[in-house]
């Protein structure tokens, strides 16, 4: 037993509000798997920000046992945190760290404090999307297409911004240029298929995959194990 996992839909549009609690006995918990998205993250007495990810991270344990977190969509968290999704690429960055003054210190208080961290840490990313205004919607269409299967090319041919600058907004946006993150976004359709039940290659071919065999060498590039074990995690 290694504890417990819960999320929900947050109040922030498009994001997921989750907890996780670390059992005192420990155990090996499953990594966090590249999904294209940036997490705000709090753990008594630490605030944090989780970038894009490019492989699977491990969940070791933390400062201390309960985690609150709220998983915002793809392209979204840059404009609510004010740091390019790129800066953050593969890294744990502490709140503190980007914010200058005690902003992040007093925030951080105050979720220690909270009877119910998140939510509480759910207010504070309703505050800061509603000072950010709306996401983009040429990159959110950006987002939602590359994770319907649409190729990079044909994304840059409808959004009227050329192969250059996809590239370069998507940096800004996502973390990484639309190639990686349709890569991605495929793996997570692939992975939702086959925790669903539909045969391995079902799901590789309803994924958008070559094969089977195409899906096998991409799990195990992002992710540094195999479908199956995945699965048991």
């Amino acid at each position: 037993m290694t504890g417990s996992y819960e999320e929900r839909a947050a109040r922030v549009p498009g994001a997921t509000v989750w907890t996780r609690t670390v059992a005192r006995d420990g155990g090996e918990a499953a990594p966090v798997l590249p999904d294209g998205c940036m997490d705000l993250i709090w753990n008594e007495g630490r605030l944090f920000v989780a970038g894009p990810d490019t492989r699977a991270h491990p969940t070791g344990p933390g400062a201390g046992r309960r985690y609150a977190g709220i998983r915002f969509a793809p392209g979204t968290a840059p404009g609510y945190l004010g740091v390019p999704a790129h800066e953050l690429r593969d890294t744990r960055a502490e709140l503190a760290d980007l914010w200058r003054g005690g902003e992040a210190r007093r925030l951080t208080e105050r979720l220690d404090a909270a009877a119910d961290p998140a939510v509480e840490l759910e207010a504070l990313a309703a505050r800061l999307a509603h000072a950010a205004g709306p996401p983009d919607p040429l990159l959110t269409h950006v987002a939602q297409a590359l994770d319907a299967g649409r190729t990079v090319t044909a994304v840059a041919e409808e959004t009227g911004l050329g192969a250059r600058t996809l590239h370069r907004r998507s940096l800004a946006a996502f973390g990484y240029g639309p190639k990686t993150l349709a890569r991605v976004l495929r793996l997570q359709r692939a992975l939702a298929l086959a925790r669903a039940d539909v045969p391995f290659a079902e799901a590789a071919a309803r994924a958008g995959y070559t094969d089977q065999a195409h899906l096998a060498r991409d799990v195990r590039e992002l992710t540094g194990t195999t479908l199956g074990r995945l699965l048991l995690r």
